[in-house]
């Protein structure tokens, strides 16, 4: 016999619930060392702390894994409504460098969904607070749900 788990009807408890799925797999995050603050429909926070592996020749973040920190916020925002979504494109403009030792927040917020496609932006901020990056990705929906079956039992 199977443990059948409810499924999430309110839509904060189905944010976290994919959530929940979707960071058990996630090792590239994982091995980042990101970690999920908060999560809701359309939106996500995801914090990195900046590791000396982490630094380019300039001893400054490396672009890339400020990128990545954007890019995880923005998966986690797009997903939450348990449809599998994916980036179509995105872009980035860094604005400030992260340091060695700091921690860096990336805040999503979904700025319109509409069929299969979404905007969403998010602005990375150091631990004091200051912009260091403004990311724009859009979403592409697919078939699928991040939960299995999810979409199925509440048809």
């Amino acid at each position: 016999m199977t443990d059948v788990q409810p499924v999430p009807t309110d839509p904060q408890a189905l944010a976290e619930a994919v959530t929940a799925a979707m960071w058990s797999r996630d090792r590239t995050a994982q091995s980042l060392g990101m970690r999920i603050e908060s999560v809701g429909p359309g939106r996500a926070t995801v914090r990195m702390t900046v590791r000396g592996d982490m630094v380019n020749g300039h001893h400054i973040c490396h672009g890339g894994l400020i990128f990545t920190l954007a890019d995880t916020a923005f998966a986690y925002a797009c997903n939450a409504y348990n449809r599998n979504t994916v980036a179509s494109g995105c872009n980035i403009d860094f604005v400030a460098t992260g340091r060695e030792g700091d921690t860096l927040q990336a805040e999503a917020v979904e700025r319109t969904l509409a069929g299969r496609t979404g905007v969403y932006d998010v602005t990375v901020r150091d631990s004091a607070g200051n912009t260091i990056a403004l990311f724009r990705g859009k979403s592409y929906r697919i078939s699928g749900e991040v939960i299995a079956g999810l979409a199925a039992e509440n048809a």
